[in-house]
């Protein structure tokens, strides 16, 4: 049974910082990414990296805002969140991806395994 199970999530201020962590039960996974879905709205693409190639990859609007990082002693990818706005509240999922990729994948029909989300909120 494959598990991701994300942390981290929680109440912030505009202009605050939080770090989301994402713990997988395998370390094969090649390519993890994150994705959100607001209050009434569809998920979208967050960050993704590919651990092949180091490559990552942002979404326009958290770019400069937000890094994606991993630690494969401990199975598990972050999304450092800076300068948070009230438009990133959302539940946040981490997803993970087991084929060879070069680039990570920005489309979520990528990735093969999803983890049960969590929220952040972000107040004005």
């Amino acid at each position: 049974q494959v598990q991701l199970v994300e942390s981290g999530g929680g109440l912030v201020q505009a202009g605050g910082s939080l770090r989301l962590s994402c713990a997988a039960s395998r370390r094969t996974f090649n390519a993890m990414g994150w994705f959100r879905q607001p209050p009434g709205k569809e998920r979208e693409f967050v960050a993704a990296l590919s651990r092949s190639s180091g490559l990552t990859q942002y979404a326009d609007s958290v770019k400069g805002r937000f890094t994606i990082s991993r630690d494969d002693a401990k199975n598990t990818v972050y999304l450092q969140m800076n300068s948070l706005k009230p438009e990133d509240t959302a539940v946040y999922y981490c997803a993970a991806e087991g084929a060879l990729v070069w680039y990570p994948p920005r489309a979520q029909k990528e990735y093969d395994y999803w983890g049960q989300g969590t929220q952040v909120t972000v107040s004005s």
